[in-house]
């Protein structure tokens, strides 16, 4: 099925700029989420995710949600997916990344946007639990590992459709937009390396010699970091290494699973084009690219009373298979 938009996206007065809905967005997305039970899911190599879920209806089709880069389960555009298929009466679950839901991981290694293994063991264990489809929806960094996994799973994979919001499907290029010169470039960069650094620090407590504090210190760009944590931490020369080996724009033909992309041409972390041409040509993925939107904004309606079209969209899109599936 190709999904198209139940509205054009408009956004809200005021908030026309990339970096308007970027920021807005981030500030005022309410963080409410329905009663959600924490579970600690504990992995192969000796670690755990913490996952925030609850149960739908028997039969009824069950949402994971995976969060952007230093995100957790609290971000609003999450708890947006929680909310609407509480509404629905659907079952939901959002995944924190190993180090995103309060504790620390118990490894020297993290999470990075081209790990698909945790998110498939969740998948996997929820796939055991429920009885109708599952569903998976990620933003940004989380949207590049949903992907990557249905790329290397392709047929096998165990969600029955998906949706990828404002994904950085091409990681060279995205850190080329993020680590230019300008006022909200560093701005956001500043946002992601405070965190990345605080739990860096912490790491080499624990594991001492895991990778050069010096460099990571002297880090001032995304680049700088990948290279000097991301990349020897994860088992990549450097990098531009890890970028080619975890960007998913060059696999998206593997697909199988009926996918919506969701992107901004506006996207002030993406370089152009944002979603790959060659996209067009799996007839399993549904494309939507608007004009305006930012990074994971999509804000419509009133700046005193904002509506989030693109978790919107997501939910519709979910709504839209669920529909065509055989009773």
């Amino acid at each position: 099925m190709r999904f198209q938009p139940n509205e054009p996206f408009t956004p809200a007065a005021g908030l026309a700029s990339p970096h308007s809905q970027t920021i807005y967005a981030a500030l005022v997305r309410p963080s409410r989420a329905p009663l959600v039970r924490r579970e600690r899911r504990e992995l192969p190599d000796g670690d755990f995710v913490d996952l925030d879920t609850f149960d739908g209806a028997p039969g009824s089709p069950h949402v994971l949600a995976l969060h952007g880069l230093e995100g957790s389960s609290k971000a609003g555009y999450v708890t947006a997916i929680l909310r609407g298929a509480a509404e629905r009466g659907w079952g939901a679950t959002a995944l924190n990344f190993r180090s995103c839901s309060g504790e620390p991981n118990r490894l020297a290694r993290s999470y990075h946007s081209g790990e698909i293994g945790d998110a498939l063991a969740v998948m996997k264990y929820l796939r055991t639990r429920i009885t109708g489809p599952l569903y998976a929806v990620g933003f940004s960094l989380g949207a590049n590992v949903l992907c990557r996994l249905l790329e290397e799973t392709g047929a096998e994979a165990p969600v029955a459709a998906a949706a990828s919001v404002s994904a950085p499907y091409d990681l060279d290029a995205c850190c080329r937009k993020l680590d230019r010169p300008g006022p909200f470039q560093r701005l956001y960069r500043d946002r992601f390396l405070r965190t990345l650094k605080h739990k860096g620090r912490e790491k080499l407590r624990r594991f001492p010699g895991a990778f050069d504090r010096k460099a990571m210190e002297a880090a001032h760009t995304i680049r700088a970091f990948d290279d000097s944590v991301t990349a020897p931490l994860h088992g990549f020369r450097d990098a531009a290494h890890y970028y080619a080996e975890a960007s998913s724009g060059p696999r998206l033909h593997a697909i199988q699973r009926p996918t919506l992309l969701l992107s901004s041409c506006d996207d002030p972390m993406l370089e152009e084009p944002v979603i790959p041409p060659q996209a067009s040509s799996n007839p399993h993925l549904s494309i939507v690219l608007t004009e305006r939107g930012g990074h994971v904004g999509f804000v419509s309606g009133r700046m005193h009373s904002p509506r989030f079209w693109g978790e919107a969209q997501v939910l519709a899109f979910f709504d839209a298979v669920n529909a065509a599936q055989p009773k």
